[in-house]
């Protein structure tokens, strides 16, 4: 049986997270003590359940760090019990709030903000135990989804799933890249007036961009090291490994790069989502 329990900030995705979960056939549980996920887990596997998702958040009764002490009483029927943890900046969190009208649990008679902070607080230690941490910050609900799939889309998740993030460097590195390669080092089409209005996605730009003499030089590199390491980050039970390849605004050179190693990988059979973060972005 696998058993992952869905946790995080208030705000950051949970409900759009089940709901991918649930729509890849896991049997999903929202909201029930932790105290009772062993027994709750037993009893499912016991009828046949094979992949349980449970969310559990500061709305659960019970203390939330105790989990990862929980997954050890479900060895026997439970392989690899996972925590995924979503999180999201704090100004995200409050337009998402602001704009559903709710408050956050432990808002009580303060502002929204102390809520968050609150929350943030008696998150940290279970954040720190989480196997995955995806931040929703930059994410839209269709790019959430491509993620939970990419970490959960099937019965067995035993190989490594690489996601490959475009994005630009004006707009801050992505908190959850394992691995971030800058390509600044390559001539900008921004500079190019016939290219400047085109994306990374067009053929003129990625033309341009992948016939630089560098440019095939640093995806081999980039090829040699994800497959140096990718045997290690299976041994470690690490099978969801995102890369981020950026550039200045995230618009042209890591875009068409992103898209060339997401190539090259796919033809080696990696399992590979290519996302773009900044893309149409100003």
């Amino acid at each position: 049986m696998r058993v992952v329990v869905i946790t995080g900030m208030s705000g950051a995705g949970r409900r759009s997270a089940a709901h991918a979960m649930e729509d890849l056939n896991w049997y999903l549980v929202d909201n029930v003590p932790p105290a009772m996920l062993p027994n709750l887990a037993s009893y499912l596997h016991s009828e046949g359940t094979d992949r349980l998702a449970v969310v559990l958040d500061v709305r659960s009764r019970g203390d939330l760090e105790q989990i990862p002490e929980l997954f050890a009483q479900m060895t026997d029927f439970a392989e690899d019990p996972h925590i995924l943890f979503l999180e999201a900046s704090d100004d995200v969190i409050v337009r998402r709030q602001e704009s559903s009208r709710r408050p956050v649990p432990l808002q009580g008679s303060g502002t929204l903000v102390e809520g968050i902070q609150a929350e943030r607080r008696m998150m940290s230690t279970l954040r720190a135990a989480a196997d995955l941490v995806i931040d929703t910050t930059e994410l839209n609900v269709h790019q959430l989804q491509d993620r939970i799939i990419a970490a959960y889309g099937d019965g067995h998740a035993r190989d490594l799933t690489v996601t490959v993030v475009s994005f630009g460097f004006k707009h801050g590195i992505p908190v959850d890249a394992d691995m971030v390669f800058d390509v600044r080092f390559l001539p900008n089409p921004h500079w190019i007036p016939e290219l400047r209005p085109q994306t990374g996605m067009s053929r003129a730009v990625s033309d341009y961009v992948l016939s630089q003499p560098s440019a095939q030089a640093f995806l081999d590199g980039v090829d040699s090291l994800l497959e140096i390491v990718s045997a290690g980050y299976m041994t470690e039970g690490k099978r969801l490994v995102e890369v981020g390849v950026g550039c200045t605004g995230g618009k042209h050179r890591s875009v068409a790069m992103a898209i060339a190693l997401g190539e090259r990988l796919r033809r080696q059979g990696v399992r590979v989502s290519v996302l773009h973060r900044d893309l149409g972005r100003e």
